[in-house]
């Protein structure tokens, strides 16, 4: 694995080149991205493709990637002019890329604006809240994770998270009428740890669950646009969101193995079976 920098007047970008060289290799390069997650996240999945060059990087702002620009927001569309220059400077022509989370969300808004750049996109699970039958109450339930991590801090935000993430099916008044979730439910502390800057909890990622993707540049793409869910996501928020925007798109979801961060490995707080994963991934990418 080699480290690089894209410089840029607004942001200095930190990615990662793992495997072989793209002249080495007999397949397209292929780009792994999130948001919030980094490149770490990726290097499980990463290490079941040695055939192929995988890159990875930070988003803005996060990781080891320094923002130049003084702002603390996260939107899909700046991070998708990132993602655009940094393969434009790879050389490389189209790449295959792996999207998952707000970085799949990233990924819609790069392939809307530049679809010469990804020949296959597999989009895994994109937050995109607005495209819910019930968006106003799943936005309201959203909103109440940022509330909560305001008034109490990074355990009670992040428990908040997990009722969010683990209802199944709309977000009803039994929703709303559940008591404030309570961090030592899972295992968390339940004072204030004090910070209040988390991209995940403190709304400064508003801008990706409020996406609205450009469905017809997206269904008149030359970028083949496949939307992936895990089976175990059935009925949860981002299982409901990634049908969702398949079906924006008049595709199906192709159904992946394990839960929304199900391509990570031992070393995540919420492991998945990334081997599984990876082969479901290579199949996808190997049919076009």
């Amino acid at each position: 694995m080699s480290e690089r920098i894209l410089e840029t007047p607004e942001v200095d970008l930190v990615y990662d080149v793992l495997g072989p060289e793209p002249a080495d290799s007999a397949h397209r390069p292929l780009l792994m991205i999130g948001q919030p997650m980094t490149a770490s996240g990726f290097y499980t999945l990463a290490s079941y493709f040695p055939e192929r060059t995988v890159i990875t990087y930070d988003p803005r702002g996060l990781g080891r990637s320094v923002r130049k620009d003084g702002r603390t927001d996260n939107s899909p569309t700046v991070q998708a002019g990132d993602v655009h220059a940094l393969i434009t400077a790879l050389g490389v022509g189209a790449v295959d890329m792996f999207a998952s989370s707000g970085g799949a969300v990233t990924a819609l808004a790069l392939v809307a604006a530049h679809p010469d750049d990804v020949a296959t996109l597999v989009a895994h699970e994109p937050p995109i809240i607005g495209l819910l039958p019930d968006a106003a109450a799943a936005q309201r339930a959203n909103a109440l994770v940022g509330d909560a991590y305001r008034a109490k801090g990074s355990f009670a935000g992040m428990a908040a998270f997990i009722a969010l993430t683990s209802w199944r099916g709309e977000f009803t008044d039994a929703y709303f009428a559940q008591p404030p979730a309570d961090p030592a439910m899972f295992g968390m502390p339940s004072e204030d740890d004090g910070t209040r800057d988390d991209p995940l909890l403190s709304g400064s990622s508003e801008a990706i669950t409020a996406y609205t993707p450009d469905a017809a540049a997206l269904r008149t793409a030359s970028t083949r646009v496949v939307i992936a869910v895990g089976e175990e996501s059935e009925g949860v928020l981002t299982g409901r969101t990634a049908e969702a925007t398949a079906a924006l798109l008049g595709s199906a979801p192709v159904v992946f193995p394990s839960h929304h961060g199900g391509f990570t490995g031992p070393d995540s707080g919420y492991p998945g079976q990334p081997e599984p994963f990876a082969h479901k991934l290579r199949e996808v990418l190997d049919t076009e």
